[in-house]
């Protein structure tokens, strides 16, 4: 019950700059992980596509596709599920979820095609 406290924890030169190291490096990585959340690939392609597609990236004409990109609500459940979760139909995302819901489709093997007149308009295809 009235045992003395153990000494303070010392951490040795090596160590200090191994955590100061370490810091740093998560430091770096956050930022360059924010620069890329925030410069997806193919930007300018998908900003064109989004110039013909819609007038808006809130763009909801009843048609049945809904955001910049005009997708589809099976694309949007296919690619962005957790978004059309959490915030509905893509009208309500943010452009760069939009984005980055299309670029996920293009890596996995949509390419451009669910675009074909504007990624042809575009030079994509």
């Amino acid at each position: 019950m009235h045992r003395p406290l153990p000494p303070p924890l010392r951490l040795t030169g090596l160590k200090l700059d191994a955590l100061v190291r370490a810091a740093v490096w998560q430091s770096q990585r956050a930022a360059s992980l924010a620069w890329t959340a925030e410069h997806p690939p193919h930007l300018s392609d998908w900003l064109c596509i989004e110039q013909h597609e819609s007038s808006s990236w809130r763009t909801d004409t009843g048609n049945g596709y809904y955001g910049g990109l005009q997708m589809d609500r099976g694309f949007q459940l296919t690619y962005g599920g957790q978004l059309y979760e959490v915030k509905g139909t893509a009208n309500n995302w943010t452009p760069l979820e939009q984005i980055w819901t299309a670029e996920y489709a293009r890596t996995h093997g949509r390419g451009f095609y669910p675009w074909p007149n504007t990624a042809r308009a575009c030079g994509l295809i």
